[in-house]
């Protein structure tokens, strides 16, 4: 499922907003380290002084199922006829 963003109401966002959790949209990355560690990694981005930038918001390395999950989606893409 695809979802273009939340439906926040007046009982659900002050009990978010709390503990952190932010309106803005946030993007997740999988990807492998140049020494080969596979990353899980979640971002803002950002604009700042006219500069674009990434805030991190969370990063750390993934767990095998996680890592055995990336491997067989980008293999299945690789696989992918292309047009």
């Amino acid at each position: 499922m695809k979802a273009s963003g939340f439906d926040w109401d007046t009982g659900n966002w002050p009990k978010c907003g709390k503990h952190g959790v932010s309106r803005e949209a946030r993007m997740r990355v999988l990807g492998k380290t140049r020494a080969g560690r596979y990353v899980f990694l979640v971002f803002m981005p950002r604009t700042v002084q006219g500069r674009k930038l990434i805030r991190p918001i969370s990063a750390r390395y993934m767990h095998k199922k996680e890592i055995d999950h990336y491997e067989s989606s980008s293999s299945q893409k690789d696989a992918t006829p292309s047009e």
